[in-house]
């Protein structure tokens, strides 16, 4: 059946009282449910990557780059992930009804701050297949209906997987329309979406700053416009050496293609001599384009780093790489680093490699990001490596919420107040 704007708002409609009828579900029946998701991924994982396979084939016949291919590439090992994923989430507590605050007032009303699902939440992503089961196991646990639209690239993996869930809420007793897909790759439909301030509570975009900015712009209901991670690791000139080529080559190397990856190295100029020419064999090993500016250069112009150093253009720094390309600057203080930090950064994922006690504190307490880390790596912002489960994405904004998004940050609260009879004078 072809997806139109009607039908489109029928979904959102479906989802908004399949989400009324889970607000009155026990954890218990969640929890089956996630559980019920996770074996039926795994019995169904050759039907998941037969279809992920034709997406592939589609994706290098239509040209795309390797970071949307590595992105949507599913294997054996992350199909073990979508379901390891979803039973994570049925082990953690449940935030529904969660007590935030309770006290009586001197006219004797009680009152309770009571923690709420949002209601439905429309997801617009980009290549991830693990971004379905993520948001949907998300939702459910949180009391959320969702309405997700992905990319065409992966079409018909993720119509297998919301396909797979559906089917396991169903079973398990529980309304299947609280997830609702979008089948249909017309563009003209992600207007509508965010037209349908309705139903739908709260947009979120998955993807590049294009679609992040195009739903910032054209979204009537609240929407989570953060995400692009232009990521710095400062390597100070107190910094333990092993420890910073560590920790910067698994920031760029371990998987480049994603938002907590490293952008960018800040070195002080008093380590550079030592440690540049040990980052450029590093990074020359793992197949890094290091972009360097001029004070960088001038350190590894005359040594034979047997990997790829090329002069840094102004627009290598605020860059999104999102592959193995990573620039070099060299700075000639903790000041420099913060100022360079607060005018290119995103306010995603900032690091500091530093045996000095005051300067960490300094960065963790200055820097402006939704994640600041000390002495390790920024990959590691990231719900599931936070203790969330999943995330439905990682947050850029400060309001609503900041950082990986997990169960209560889809979530809002109500006040219940109770009373004997008061009437106000």
């Amino acid at each position: 059946m072809t997806t139109t704007a009607s039908s489109l708002h029928e979904q959102a409609l479906a989802a908004s009282v399949a989400s009324r009828q889970l607000a009155v579900a026990t954890t218990e029946q969640k929890n089956a449910a996630l559980n019920a998701i996770a074996s039926a991924i795994e019995s169904e994982k050759n039907t998941i990557l037969r279809a992920n396979e034709q997406d592939l084939e589609a994706a290098k016949r239509d040209g795309l780059e390797f970071k949307m291919l590595e992105r949507m590439t599913l294997n054996n090992e992350r199909v073990k992930d979508l379901a390891a994923a979803a039973r994570n989430i049925a082990a953690l507590d449940d935030p529904i009804g969660e007590i935030l605050e309770e006290r009586t007032l001197q006219n004797g009303l009680d009152l309770q701050r009571v923690r709420v699902p949002l209601g439905v939440i429309g997801v617009i992503y980009e290549s991830r297949p693990n971004v379905t089961i993520d948001i949907a196991t998300l939702c459910l646990k949180s009391g959320n209906g969702v309405v997700l639209r992905g990319g065409k690239e992966c079409i018909l993996t993720n119509t297998v997987l919301a396909r797979i869930v559906k089917d396991a809420i169903e079973s398990t007793g529980l309304p299947g329309d609280l997830v609702q897909f979008v089948e249909s790759t017309d563009r003209a439909l992600v207007r509508e979406l965010l037209d349908m301030d309705d139903a739908i509570d709260l947009m979120i975009p998955r993807g590049s700053a294009d679609l992040v900015n195009f739903v910032g712009q054209h979204a009537k209901m609240p929407a989570v416009t953060g995400g692009v991670g232009v990521c710095h690791t400062y390597v100070d000139s107190t910094a333990d050496l092993n420890d910073a080529l560590n920790i910067v080559v698994n920031a760029k190397v371990q998987r480049p293609t994603v938002c907590n990856a490293l952008d960018t190295v800040l070195v002080h100029q008093n380590v550079a001599r030592e440690f540049l020419p040990k980052l450029a064999e590093q990074f020359g090993e793992n197949g890094v384009e290091l972009r360097a500016d001029g004070r960088a250069m001038s350190v590894l112009d005359a040594i034979a780093t047997g990997g790829s150093v090329t002069p840094a253009a102004s627009g290598d720094f605020g860059t999104e790489f999102l592959s193995l390309i990573a620039s070099v600057k060299v700075v000639d203080s903790m000041d420099e680093a913060l100022e360079h930090i607060g005018t290119y950064g995103s306010g995603h994922s900032e690091a500091i490699v530093s045996n000095d006690a005051e300067n960490l504190e300094r960065f963790l307490n200055e820097v402006d990001a939704g994640a600041v880390f000390a002495n390790t790596s920024t990959r590691f912002n990231d719900g599931a490596e936070f203790g969330l489960g999943a995330e439905v994405a990682i947050s850029t904004n400060k309001l609503h919420a900041r950082g990986p998004m997990g169960l209560k940050e889809i979530t809002s609260y109500k006040w219940k107040v109770r009373g004997k009879g008061q009437i106000r004078g």
